[in-house]
């Protein structure tokens, strides 16, 4: 077995290794939460949320362990995109459906968060007083982290794709998983979900 060292033309590996580091870092704080974790909550997410973490609620404690999980996957998914052999065309459909769809969910999610944010501080829109502190949280990190997210698994699904064995197909498969997660993600918000 040889070992191939990366040339000027092989593809950076670094995005998927940057989306793995993202996913596993990210899972921390909803692992932490449902076990009981409550330092720093208070001031950085929405106070609904914490009560709902304070009172241990069932179907919330559910979705904090569901979250922590998917962004586990995630973390796995930026790994395997950095895989040096390539995968079969089955493996690359899905690789690029599931990176698109996580990449452009998260820039969307990130960028809500960032849009609303500064459309409080330009005082077009109100929000509860209470909520301004928070609000600034959701304006300068949360959003931002999740666009980041969602930009590096955009660019690993890229670098991928230059190691696809069948490139027409993975690009028609993360076109689809991009707009999927656009169009799931334009209907919750209109639908007044998340």
């Amino acid at each position: 077995m040889s070992l191939r060292r990366e040339t000027a033309s092989s593809p950076a590996r670094w995005p998927g290794y940057a989306a793995a580091v993202w996913g596993f870092a990210f899972a921390v704080p909803s692992f932490y939460w449902a076990m009981g974790g409550l330092a720093g909550a208070a001031s950085t997410i929405s106070p609904s949320l914490v009560e709902l973490a304070r009172e241990r609620n069932p179907g919330f404690i559910t979705v904090l362990w569901v979250t922590g999980v998917l962004k586990v996957v995630g973390g796995t998914l930026g790994l395997a995109l950095v895989r040096r052999r390539t995968w079969g065309r089955g493996m690359s459909r899905l690789l690029q459906l599931s990176a698109w769809g996580a990449g452009v969910l998260l820039v969307w999610h990130g960028a809500l968060f960032v849009g609303q944010g500064l459309l409080v501080q330009a005082h077009v829109i109100e929000l509860a007083p209470e909520l301004l502190p928070v609000s600034r949280w959701y304006t300068y990190l949360w959003g931002p982290w999740f666009v980041a997210g969602g930009l590096t698994f955009v660019f690993a699904a890229r670098t991928h794709l230059s190691r696809a064995v069948d490139r027409r197909d993975a690009v028609i498969a993360g076109t689809v998983g991009g707009l999927g997660a656009l169009l799931l993600s334009v209907t919750a918000l209109i639908a007044g979900i998340g």
